[in-house]
């Protein structure tokens, strides 16, 4: 059985970690290059590095901070935010990243994923999904959040999968720092029409909606911010409990 993967995430804006609730009211959470270290030194299974505000300034990720956070940790990185040619995933890679993610530039031109699967290979590539429910409908949102779209969630994960996209970083922009738990009904579907890893992102606020995204939202890794960034829950500490109540997890 594959280990489920603890996923911290941080979101970056002029060069410092914040955190906000429903992707606005940001504050400040840090310095990256020392979270990063602390997470990998603590067990985490991987990091993901967001540039948050990148696409909607027009500007691309921050490279100098990719090379220093990759320079401090020795597991799996993903890098996303303003990622817009191949150009620039060569750049992200070589400066560190093991992944790139992407959201916007996917939508707007679906066959990159294609080429850079072709080019990269799909472990390489995470499609983010922003999204949120309107009218009962999932519906797909760019530019960290503030574009909406009339794209399905449940359509878009899978044409992304059929193109080459080797794993799914969904963000349920309702539960986004609500530490009410993830959008588990929505995981579950997910999960269920695609066969790569799906990633759970927005809503953690204590160890049982890590178990609950594991067991009834069937995601491969659950990523949260807040809550590790303040140190509200401590990485050993939650392995251990997700141990104990029988979900696989490295310790």
């Amino acid at each position: 059985m594959l280990t489920k993967r603890i996923v911290p995430c941080l979101d970056i804006k002029n060069g410092r970690t914040v955190k906000g609730v429903n992707f606005v009211n940001l504050r400040d959470a840090g310095d990256p290059v020392e979270l990063a270290a602390a997470y990998s030194e603590q067990g985490a299974d991987e990091l993901v590095f967001l540039d948050i505000t990148a696409t909607g300034d027009g500007r691309k990720t921050t490279a100098e901070l990719v090379e220093k956070v990759a320079e401090k940790v020795n597991i799996p990185f993903t890098v996303g935010g303003g990622i817009k040619s191949v150009d620039d995933v060569y750049t992200l890679l070589h400066r560190g990243a093991d992944k790139i993610s992407i959201n916007s530039w996917a939508v707007k031109e679906p066959k990159v994923l294609n080429e850079l699967a072709a080019q990269f290979g799909s472990q390489c590539v995470v499609l983010a999904v922003d999204a949120k429910k309107i009218n009962g409908q999932w519906k797909v949102h760019l530019v960290g959040g503030k574009v909406p779209t009339e794209i399905d969630l449940f359509d878009w994960v899978q044409e992304a999968e059929s193109r080459g996209a080797g794993e799914i970083l969904f963000t349920s922009m309702d539960h986004d720092g609500s530490k009410n738990g993830f959008a588990n009904e929505a995981l579950s579907k997910i999960s269920e029409l695609v066969n790569i890893p799906v990633i759970a992102s927005g809503g953690a606020g204590n160890i049982q909606h890590f178990a609950d995204t594991f067991i009834h939202g069937k995601a491969d890794a659950a990523l949260a911010a807040s809550v590790f960034h303040f140190k509200e829950i401590e990485i050993p500490v939650l392995k251990q409990e997700l141990k104990n109540k029988g979900i696989a997890i490295r310790i």
